[in-house]
This record gives structure tokens, sequence and C-alpha cells, in this order.
């Protein structure tokens, strides 16, 4: 084991010395810093923005900034310019390390492992005083109106000294300019002055331009509104007038819409009112249809009830007769022979009282049938009843109508003689003591309100009771008695034809009940 270590001591090592090189010999240097390896070349390598070894114990590292560097370069006291005016200036500087290998060499041995602020003091008293040599050349007018000019000199003056430390001003700005004695602020004042009095004529020249512009303006702007309302009032006209002639052909339109629209109201009615009577007609004739099908239905219902009835009892029958056979037949095969004579005067005996039972069944058929065929003729006269009256009203219109009306008279005429049948007996004041002017004027009330009822009938209706009676319609023939109970009879119509009314009283029955 000993010399399997000792074997491998040597690469134990090596590795060990490896480790610790990468550990404390690895640097990188940031962008802004250069790392300075030095110790066993005769040149020291310079890191920036890169990585490196150094060799633990044997190497040296340092580290150069190389960023940017903000100096404040301020006199202390007054300085006097070349007019002989004491001046304190205050001043910035932008400062940083020369990129070239020589000049960063001159900047290593000044600068080598110092903070910022450590270089920012270390120049500020050299910026200082290429700066207070640069305000002795000038006046207090030059530094104080062109501090661009003052900048760059300082600049160009420090630069010299700065290139001997190794250190690049990038920049220089004056931050502010005072004296002691405020000539400055009298100088601003006069170029205040003067700045003001150019601002007032600067100023009144531009009111007069203004003042000539807006005129200017206002006359355009006054023409344009003129043409504006010109126009306005030509295209206020012109609508106007378009209104005028919509207005006149919308009226127009309207009217001839209004005229179309009674034209078709009128045919829609006259539609309606025909669509009106043959729905009616349909409804009549739907009704008739009605009334024959549920007469056959009820025809049909009661055939089956009486066939079903009759095989019942023939069935009943049967069953009894052959019941009552076999009894008897078991009976005479019980009394044997002596009894045989009997059972066939009895099987004799059933089969009559079987046929009479047959022919009473076929009887009760018979009467059904009958009946039905009855119900049946009945239904289908009333069904051609009602078809004969709903052509009849069809064909005759108004006469129908006015049938109709003659057929409640006789009821109206007795309702208004009903009292007169009620009174036991009238007493008549005045007259001659003839029959026209005593009870004859009592019962000739009843024609005066029948006809007054003629004339409430016709404001009603439109239907003149009197012009159709007399006219040739369904009833123009007919001869209608009212008959009232405790008064004598009132003959309306043609007297003429009395005597025909009462020689035919069989037909006024049936014309009244179509």
């Amino acid at each position: 084991m000993t010399e399997l270590i000792l074997a491998f001591l040597p690469f134990i090592l090596i590795i060990v010395l490896l480790i610790l090189l990468l550990t404390q010999g690895y640097v990188k240097a940031p962008p802004d810093h250069a790392y300075i390896i030095s110790g066993i070349r005769r040149e020291p390598r310079v890191l920036i923005g890169r990585a490196g070894l150094k060799l633990p114990f044997f190497e040296q590292l340092d580290k150069l900034y190389l960023g940017q560097i903000t100096v404040d370069i301020k006199t202390d006291e007054y300085i006097p310019t070349n007019d002989f005016i004491n001046v304190m200036v205050d001043a910035v500087a932008k400062v940083r390390v020369a990129e070239d290998p020589e000049r960063m060499k001159l900047a290593m041995r000044n600068f080598l492992n110092k903070e910022p602020a450590k270089i920012a003091a270390d120049l500020q008293d050299s910026l200082q005083g290429n700066m207070r040599e640069i305000i002795g050349t000038l006046t207090l007018r030059a530094i104080n109106t062109d501090r661009d000019s003052f900048s760059d000199q300082v600049m160009t003056k420090a630069s010299r000294d700065m290139e001997k430390l190794g250190i690049d001003i990038l920049s220089c700005n004056i931050q502010n300019v005072t004296d002691e004695h405020g000539l400055i602020q009298d100088l601003g004042m006069d170029n205040t002055s003067k700045i003001r009095k150019d601002a007032s004529i600067a100023k009144a020249e531009a009111e007069r331009d203004i003042a000539i512009a807006k005129a200017a303006a206002d006359k355009a702007s006054n023409d344009a509104r003129v043409l504006a309302e010109t126009e306005i009032a030509q295209k206020n006209n012109e609508l106007a007038i378009k209104k005028a002639e919509l207005q006149k052909a919308s009226d127009t339109k309207k009217a001839e819409a209004d005229a179309a629209y009674e034209i078709q109201k009128q045919e829609q009615e006259k539609t309606i009112q025909t669509a009106t009577v043959n729905a009616q007609i349909a409804r009549t004739e739907r009704e008739a249809e009605l009334r024959r099908q549920e007469v056959t239905v009820q025809q049909q219902a009661l055939e089956a009830e009486i066939n079903k009835k009759a095989d019942a009892d023939r069935y009943a029958i049967e069953q009894a007769a052959a019941a009552d056979l076999t009894r008897r037949q078991r009976e005479a095969e019980a009394r044997k022979y002596e009894q045989e004579k009997e059972a066939e005067a009895k099987k004799a005996l059933a089969e009559a009282q079987k046929y009479a039972m047959l022919q009473e069944a076929e009887g009760i058929r018979a009467r059904g049938e009958a009946e039905a065929a009855a119900i049946q003729a009945k239904a289908l006269a009333e069904a051609e009843g009602m078809e004969k009256k709903a052509e009849a009203y069809q064909k005759y219109n108004q006469a129908a109508i006015a049938e109709m009306m003659i057929k409640v008279l006789p009821e109206i005429a007795g309702k208004i003689a009903e009292p007169l049948s009620q009174i036991d007996k009238i007493t008549i004041i005045g007259g001659d003591g003839g029959s026209e002017k005593g009870v004859g004027s009592v019962a000739g009330n009843v024609p005066v309100v029948m006809a007054r009822l003629f004339e409430s009938m016709k404001e009603a209706t439109g239907l003149d009771l009197a012009d159709i009676m007399k006219a040739d319609s369904l009833e123009a023939n007919t001869t209608r008695n009212i008959h009232l109970t405790g008064a004598p009879d009132v003959v309306i119509g043609n007297t003429a034809k009395q005597e025909t009314a009462a020689e035919a009283p069989q037909e006024a029955p049936e014309s009244e009940n179509p």
C-alpha cells in the first residue's frame, strides 16, 4: 500500500499544485480596470477585460482604474483677470487613464492601486494651476461671454501636464463665474436693457404685423362669412322649393293612395260579403250532411243492437232447448222403454216451443228493423227539409227573411190582443150605438198597432213587408189570418184571396214549416 502511495505521490502533488494554481493564480480583469502581473518577467503583463494566470508566491497582481473620473476645479480665492478684475471660477473636468501602452506605463507609476477619488485629488491641484494661468490672460467679458473658448484654453493648457502623468482630458466645463464687486451683474443689466430694447422693438413690430395680419384675416373672414351666408340663403331657398315640390308629389301620391284604398276597401267588403254568404251556405250544407251521417250511424247502431239481441235470444233459446232435450233424453233412458212414447211427445212439444220462440225472435227483429227504417226516414226527411230551406233562403233572399217574419206575426198579434182576452166587460162611452163605433172600434185598434209594427220593422231592418207581400215573392199569393183571442178576425192582404185561403186550410201549415 505504501509503495502504491509512493508511486502515485508525484501525480498527487501535481494535482494539488494545479488546484492551488487555479484557485490562487486565476485572475480576470473587468473592462474598467487593468490588472498588471509582474515578478518573473522583465515586462509586466497587462490584463484588461480578460482572464489570466499568475504564479502564487512568485508574481504580484496590481490594479489600475481605467474608468472616467470627475475632477472638481474650483479656485479657493479670487484670481485677477487681464483687466484686473478679481474673479472666482468653478469648473468640472472629465479625465481617464490613457489607452496608449507607453502613457499607461506613466499612469502605472503615479496611480497604481489608487481609488478614483484619490486620483481626482492628485489631479486637482494641477488642473487648478492651469486654470489660474488661463484666467490671468483673459478679460472678464471674455471669460463670461465666451466660456467655451475659456474651457478649451484650460484643456489645452492642462493637457500638457496631464500627458506627463499618463492622463487624457475628456472635457472641461465652466460651471460658474463670479467677481468680487458684482461687475458681471452690471454687465448683465446692460445686456438686459439692450435685450429688452431689442425685444420691445421686436414686440412692436410683431404687434404691427399681427394687427395687419388680423385685419387681413378679419376681412377675409368677413368676405367668407358673407359668401357663406349667401350660399346658405340660396341653399335654403332651393331646399324650400324642393320641399314644396316633394310635398306636392307626396300629397298627390297620398290622394291616389287614399282613392285606391277606398276602392280596395269596397272590393274587400264585397268579397267578404260574398264569402260570408258562401260560408253560411256551406255551413248549412255541412250541417245537413252531418245530420244524414248521424242518421246513418244511428241506423247502423240500431241494426247492430237488434241483431245482437236477436242472436243472443236465439242462442239462449237453443241452449235451453238443448239442455232440456238432454235432460229429457236422460230421463227417458232412465225410465227406459215404457216412457219412450212420453219422451217423444215432450220432444215434439219442445220443438214446437222452439219454433214458436224462433218466430217470436223474428218478429222482434222485424219490429226493430221497422223502427230503424222509420228513424232513418225521419232523419232523411229533416235533412232534405233543411237543404230545401237553405236553397230557398239562398234563392229568395229578402223574401225568405220576410217569410220568417210573417210567420211570427200571428204570435205578435196574439201578444198584442192578449190584454183584450182578459177583459170580461167593456163599457164604451160615446158613439152612435153602431157596431163600428163600439166594440168594432176597439178591435180596429189591432190593425193600427200592426201597421205601426210594420213601420218599426222597416226602420230597424230596412225591409218593407207591405211591398214584399205585394211583390211576386214566396208569400205573394198567400193570405195570412191573424186570430186574436176575444177579438174578431183581422185579414191582412187582399180580401179577394180570403176565400181561397179558407178553402185550402191544409196548405198554410206546409208553408209555415218548410
